[in-house]
């Protein structure tokens, strides 16, 4: 680990100018949920000119890039390179449902994505992580029938040594396989959760919403399945999110050791002790019963029938514990605070404001007013802005 020096040199509109990396302002436009002729209009410039700047044919002016800072809330050192330096462009996130996620809606979860990969390779100047250890297996996204998402779940689990039974802490376990998992910000809910691998790691956003502890384990398991088997496929297709959900039931409830356990009947105290046992919702279970064959179509509908009367759909009876936090970028920061370099000074190295830092590296949701001033920034599109100057935060 090396040792915090406190030197620092503020960035300057002069020094930005010069050293303009349009990547930075292509992603600082899409966090505000901005296109180019909206952000054209708010600096008075034309459309060509933001493509140009961010196409690095034409450098800013000193007082066009205080326009941006202005405009969507960034400092000056925002636009130099960031630390993460991999290419962006061939990544694609795996978001649940294309048709209801708008484009700017994906595009600002996926700058969100690309900003947190700097914000972790900043960490990673300082302190190891564990190296990337996903196996891959590609799978035809346009057969309905294969099985190799159970083949490639069972791959994961033996690749990572998971042993026989109920899958522990799935946050830390792919944590410590070398996977990033990052709550996406609040305001993002409706984006849910996704995954990509942009070249810096595999890395997966928990939807911040969603306290559900079970439901958010699948979450994770389908995206796990995307990055083992979907890594070069097109995202969003009905194969490919069904391909993601037969990945995760087998990673969490293995047919080989479910097959013999599950009723065929809708046997509440026995779908309760298995929703306990293996860390899974009766949705869950319910799907993987019929999905073997074990409970009939007929009696699936009428159990699913019975659970959403209940009011079971939106919350499971019994006592629901913490969602799974990440741990590994909350760690880092903890580690590099002990020997001096605060978060401030982490921020400014990431690139970002400290409001997004605290996003990226925080164990749970971060519910404060971070994005209070998005009403002033909101988009003719309705998208909410991620990014804001907050006028208290230190160094903003």
């Amino acid at each position: 680990m090396v040792m915090y020096s406190s030197r620092r040199t503020e960035v300057q509109v002069g020094d930005a100018s010069r050293l303009f990396e349009g990547r930075r302002l292509k992603l600082a436009r899409q966090l505000v949920g901005l296109r180019k002729n909206a952000l054209a209009v708010r600096i008075d410039k034309s459309p060509t000119a933001v493509a140009a700047y961010e196409n690095n044919t034409k450098r800013p002016a000193p007082a066009t890039v205080a326009q941006l800072c202005l405009t969507l809330g960034v400092d000056p050192g925002f636009f130099l390179p960031g630390p993460n330096q991999s290419t962006t462009s061939d990544s694609v996130p795996h978001f649940r449902s294309l048709r209801s996620t708008t484009q700017l809606a994906r595009d600002q979860a996926f700058a969100y994505g690309v900003i947190s990969g700097e914000v972790g390779a900043a960490l990673e100047r300082h302190v190891e992580f564990p190296e990337p250890d996903v196996p891959r297996l590609s799978v035809d996204v346009e057969d309905e029938s294969s099985t190799l998402p159970e083949e490639a779940a069972r791959l994961l689990r033996k690749h990572w040594d998971i042993t026989a039974g109920p899958v522990g802490h799935l946050v830390r376990i792919a944590e410590n396989h070398g996977v990033v998992v990052v709550f996406s910000p609040a305001q993002t809910a409706a984006v849910d959760a996704y995954s990509f691998d942009d070249g810096y790691r595999p890395t997966v956003f928990l939807n911040p919403a969603k306290e559900d502890y079970y439901r958010q384990r699948f979450d994770v398991a389908h995206e796990l399945g995307h990055l083992v088997m979907h890594v070069d496929a097109e995202p969003g297709s009905k194969v490919v999110e069904n391909q993601a959900h037969r990945f995760a039931a087998e990673l969490l409830l293995p047919e080989d050791e479910l097959r013999d356990l599950l009723p065929s009947k809708a046997d509440w105290r026995v779908l309760a002790r298995l929703k306990e046992t293996y860390g899974v919702s009766l949705q869950a279970l319910l799907y993987r019963s019929r999905a073997l064959g074990v409970m009939s179509d007929v009696t699936y509908r009428n159990a699913v029938t019975y659970l959403s009367s209940k009011g079971w759909r939106r919350r499971e009876p019994g006592e629901m514990p913490t969602v799974e936090q990440p741990s590994l970028y909350p760690k880092a920061v903890e580690i590099l605070s002990s020997v001096g370099m605060d978060e401030l000074s982490l921020a400014r190295e990431s690139r970002v404001t400290p409001g997004i830092f605290r996003t990226v590296t925080a164990r749970a949701p971060v519910r404060d007013d971070l994005f209070l001033e998005s009403q002033e920034m909101e988009s003719p599109d309705g998208v909410i802005p991620l990014f804001r100057r907050n006028n208290d935060e230190p160094g903003t």
